[in-house]
């Protein structure tokens, strides 16, 4: 792309100037030409004008000679340069400022009679009388509506011309200034806009390929490394998006892989009669664990997917906090009988009222109260707790059990990821259920944090919005 706009300013920059230089020595020329020339026009018989009242005036008076006329009006020539005729009315040439010879002075109205009727002809060389073409402006002298002759100034086209093509040269000049000033802007434009065009086109093409490891490195402060920037974080944030699916492919086939060897195993062992029938309902408990944990993992997998990429969707009701957690703390009664496990809920209110999701919140409340019961040792005691702050409702779920290391507590959050003391106590666990209660907390635009001490327990807090009282 960055290479067909600079092939395109190129382009244009050289017809522009290619057109403008033509049609400016062609027809530009030409009304130049013309422009002058009705300036001349009007100027010599403006100066016919004052010929006539000045010097023939004093001839036609019979108060000076002819002589003295051709002497008068050689002065004038020598200055305006340009060639006098003294014609009488007859039409016949009594004098010309180019030649003295007499026996050359023709009659106009033999020669050319359409001369005398007109003030001026701008191209001609009046029937090959003049060398060159020339325009001629014809001035007639009268008194008393009497014509007594006529003036006639004779100026070489040639001299038009040259005058015309100063002015043009002027203006190829300003023209070859202006081409150089483009030339610097372009240079800059290539600089400001191409140049950066091709550096951030060469960074897509990379992360395209795969290589998003590269940066684009633009020396400069303004729109363009912003844009650098972003598309910079973007490809740093493919790469981490790469290296978590990588991950994740391998943690989902990991997860899988397990409970579907031994489902596989045990249940073709049972249908080929290797383990004996007294001992097939122990093993089909095993199928049926793996297979719960198989069903879990893909519902949460599902769960979390549905949230990250189109967002939770929330019914936001107010309901009572502390009923959600003891309904749902009910459900555990069963796996805290085994352990001998004691939930202790701690209400600093009989009722805290809030406004959420009650469906996503109770989520929330088993999946933490579901790692702490698996993380915490027999005999031992959990607390559920609520306390109002600042209209924000804080709940915090404790255990006593074995903690989590200081390195590992920025990782939970993680999907899938279960610290190495976790690894051989949670064998039912999928590695999202913390993932799952980050996404819905972050949803309703709340914050949990985490606290962890290893041997003593682990403590996770989050807030809630409280209903407004009535």
């Amino acid at each position: 792309m960055a290479y067909k706009i600079s092939y395109k300013l190129i382009g244009w920059f050289s017809f522009i100037f290619i057109l403008t230089a033509a049609v400016l020595n062609t027809i530009g020329l030409k009304r130049i030409e013309n422009k002058i020339i009705s300036e001349q026009v009007s100027l010599l018989y403006e100066e016919a004008q004052t010929i006539s009242s000045e010097y023939l005036s004093n001839y036609y008076d019979q108060t000076s000679s002819l002589v003295n006329i051709r002497t008068q009006l050689s002065t004038v020539d020598a200055f305006l340069n340009v060639r006098i005729w003294a014609v009488d009315r007859n039409g016949t040439i009594l004098t010309d400022t180019r030649n003295s010879d007499p026996s050359h002075y023709i009659n106009l109205y033999e020669k050319v009679p359409e001369l005398l009727n007109q003030n001026y002809i701008k191209n001609t060389t009046l029937k090959g009388i003049l060398p060159d073409p020339s325009l001629v402006v014809c001035y007639m002298i009268s008194s008393d509506q009497n014509t007594q002759g006529y003036i006639i100034l004779i100026e070489p086209l040639e001299n038009i011309t040259f005058s015309a093509r100063k002015n043009i040269n002027v203006i190829n000049v300003c023209l070859v200034i202006l081409a150089v000033i483009l030339l610097i802007t372009f240079i800059y434009l290539f600089y400001v806009i191409v140049y950066p065009i091709r550096a951030l086109e060469k960074g897509v093409h990379e992360y395209a390929n795969g290589n998003f490891q590269y940066k684009i490195n633009l020396k400069r402060n303004d729109e363009f490394k912003d844009l650098a920037n972003s598309i910079s974080y973007v490809g740093s944030e493919l790469a981490n998006l790469e290296d978590y699916q990588k991950k994740f492919i391998a943690n989902v086939s990991h997860d899988f892989r397990s409970p579907l060897t031994s489902i596989m195993g045990y249940a073709q062992a049972i249908k080929d009669g290797t383990i004996p029938y007294e001992m097939q309902n122990k093993y089909l408990d095993i199928i049926l664990f793996e297979s719960e944990r198989l069903t879990k993992l893909t519902s949460n997998l599902l769960s979390l997917n549905n949230i990250k990429h189109n967002g939770a969707i929330l019914h936001i009701t107010s309901f009572d906090m502390n009923n959600v957690i003891k309904t749902t703390a009910a459900t555990f009664e069963g796996a805290c009988m085994k352990k001998k496990i004691l939930i202790q809920l701690l209400f600093e209110e009989p009722h805290a009222i809030v406004c959420a999701d009650m469906d996503k919140i109770q989520q929330v409340i088993y999946n933490l109260l579901d790692n702490a019961i698996k993380f915490s040792p027999n005999n031992a005691t959990i607390q559920i707790g609520t306390e109002e702050k600042n209209d924000k409702l804080f709940v915090s779920v404790k255990d006593h059990g074995v903690g989590i290391p200081a390195g590992s507590l920025h990782k939970i959050w993680e999907r899938f990821y279960k610290t190495d003391s976790s690894r051989g106590k949670d064998k039912k666990g999928t590695g999202l259920g913390l993932s799952i209660v980050k996404e819905i907390i972050n949803a309703h635009g709340e914050n949990i944090t985490v606290a962890s001490t290893i041997d003593v327990g682990t403590e996770f807090i989050f807030t809630l919005p409280m209903s407004e009282k009535e």
